[in-house]
């Protein structure tokens, strides 16, 4: 028998400790790994399925693009990139906004995605929707874009946006410059229209 003070006792006492406090900590940092993979497994398929779902949406606005635009395809041929909003919605009656979340591509690739947001003051009717496609001409204007933390159309680069000429072809002035922009609903291309003020910024997703 053991006295209290033995000391075989008391470093039995102690290995019985430490493989108890072992177990304990295994169990939790088990716990925690399975707590961050599970975390890190859901945002990731929920970030992949916003890339999809927003791909989607582009296919379907440049393919609008080049049925309603004729000469739209082949300049889109010649663009070192091309960024595509698919859904720019109009929100607020007297103080508002437009939001709106697009794909930049590269050599028909997808390699970033953004947003855009652009403030307004005066009536406008809330929920309409538009499509904002950009496509840069000059590859100093897409390396300026994509190196930028934080891109303004009017500040950053001069969007020029395309004016359909008499012949239903893109006006040939429209078409030499470094950036071409398109706005289109569902009734066609808009004119007389402004992007200047509007901010465009990287999604992390």
């Amino acid at each position: 028998m053991f006295s209290p003070l033995d000391p075989e006792a008391i470093e039995s006492k102690e290995k019985r400790m430490n493989r108890r406090d072992f177990v304990v900590l295994s169990a939790n940092t088990l716990a925690w790994s399975i707590t961050a993979f599970t975390t890190t497994t859901s945002y990731a398929s929920e970030a992949d399925s916003k890339r999809r779902e927003i791909n989607a949406a582009a296919d379907g606005a440049l393919k609008k693009l080049y049925a309603s635009v004729h000469g739209s395809r082949e300049l889109a041929g010649k663009a070192n990139g091309i960024l595509v909003f698919p859904a720019v919605i109009a929100a607020g009656l007297v103080v508002g906004g437009e939001y709106g979340k697009g794909v930049l591509r590269v050599g028909g690739k997808s390699v970033g995605y953004y947003s855009t947001a652009t403030g307004s003051f005066g009536l406008q009717a809330g929920g309409q929707s538009k499509s904002v496609i950009l496509m840069f001409m000059a590859q100093h204007e897409l390396d300026k874009f994509r190196n930028s933390k934080g891109w303004t159309a009017g500040v950053d680069g001069s969007v020029a946006l395309v004016k359909i000429g008499a012949n239903g072809n893109i006006d040939t002035n429209t078409m030499h410059a470094p950036i071409i922009g398109f706005v289109m609903t569902n009734t066609g291309l808009m004119a007389n229209l402004s992007l200047e003020g509007t901010k465009i910024t990287r999604l992390n997703i």
